[in-house]
């Protein structure tokens, strides 16, 4: 089937049928996800959404490299320094309004998660329909490094993973491939990258959830053994403290060789984050459906860019490279109970609400 080319330019928009692909290209940046993207995205799923011609959605990325490995986090430290609040609030709640317009879609959404998938971009992918891995897959939520937080709903579907999983991984922003993603419910099939491109002719005519699984599931192989459902026992032990003080404490205690080094990345990880983090995700476990954590992730992403830690994470990450950020505070003991609650405290006229 003849592939017709919609839309081109940061997404590119292209036709299979029946099957619409939305290609994120912005490969030179890994395909970040800017505000214009977002934008761009959301008129099209809606758009999309009531018309009969449109059986399904398929997401991917450009470049052979990454799905995406994020959003556009060098605009937002722009804005944080000059003190522009619009763009982030913006920035935001565009972004998260895409992503649950993705989890609540009435049309199958397939996101091909190849290569590196971090931060947006697990907002676009762990709450599609059909999520698919590859060998070359590398997902990871590593925002307490840069003085910021998993945000995009990520703490929804972490705070499910099997044990204590999804802590660990949100605590130390560590990367999980095929096998670990598939395991923590960050995604449901491994397809080897070789075959991806056959994907949007065997989806051109496709109808209806199930109709999407099955033609998915005839790709599928087993993905290469993980190393997360291994290690469970002492993540388990670990993580599943009820402060960041015993986490590291059980951690110092473990006699395992990758807790040791899980010590290691926490310890250089903002401590304000680390403790937003772990409040954040076991407060998601309550909630009932996605849209409260969302409505919780835009209260802490607006607290966040007002404070310390968020520009000076990225200024050391991203813009001076030097990899020596000067956390304040630069102690869990000094992130008091007052300094994690401002982070939730409700944003009046700012909050996040969403369509029924």
């Amino acid at each position: 089937m003849t592939e017709e080319v919609l839309q081109d330019g940061d997404v590119v928009v292209r036709a299979h049928g029946a099957l619409r692909r939305i290609t994120l290209n912005r490969p030179q940046a890994l395909n970040a996800i800017t505000l214009d993207m977002a934008v761009t995205m959301s008129a099209l799923l809606r758009t999309w959404a009531d018309d009969p011609a449109v059986g399904a959605i398929l997401l991917d990325g450009a470049g052979g490299r990454a799905f995406a490995a994020g959003g556009d986090i060098r605009a937002l430290y722009d804005a944080a320094k000059a003190g522009d609040k619009k763009l982030p609030e913006e920035f935001w709640a565009t972004e998260y309004h895409l992503d649950v317009l993705i989890a609540r879609y009435p049309k199958p959404v397939i996101a091909l998660m190849d290569g590196v998938v971090m931060g947006g971009g697990v907002g676009l992918s762990a709450h599609a329909s059909h999520r698919i891995v590859t060998e070359r897959s590398s997902v990871a939520m590593p925002e307490v490094a840069i003085g910021y937080f998993p945000d995009v709903g990520a703490c929804f579907v972490l705070a499910r993973a099997p044990g204590f999983t999804g802590t660990y991984l949100a605590l130390t922003g560590a990367r999980a491939a095929a096998a670990d993603a598939i395991t923590c419910g960050l995604a449901d099939l491994h397809i080897p990258a070789a075959r991806l491109g056959e994907l949007p002719a065997a989806l051109a005519d496709c109808r209806g959830h199930h109709d999407a699984k099955a033609r998915l599931d005839k790709f599928s192989q087993p993905a290469a053994a993980g190393r997360i459902a291994a290690a469970r026992s002492w993540i388990d032990r670990c993580y599943g403290a009820d402060t960041v003080e015993e986490i590291v404490e059980r951690l110092a205690q473990s006699d395992e060789e990758e807790a040791s080094a899980a010590l290691d990345t926490m310890r250089k990880m903002s401590p304000t984050s680390l403790k937003i983090t772990l409040r954040n995700i076991r407060s998601a476990l309550s909630f009932k459906e996605v849209e409260q954590s969302f409505q919780q992730d835009y209260r802490v992403s607006l607290a966040c860019v007002a404070e310390h830690d968020f520009i000076e994470g990225i200024r050391a990450a991203i813009v001076d490279k030097d990899r020596n950020p000067a956390w304040r505070p630069d102690t869990l003991e000094g992130v008091t109970p007052d300094i994690v609650e401002r982070h939730f405290r409700p944003v009046d006229s700012l909050e996040l609400k969403f369509e029924k």
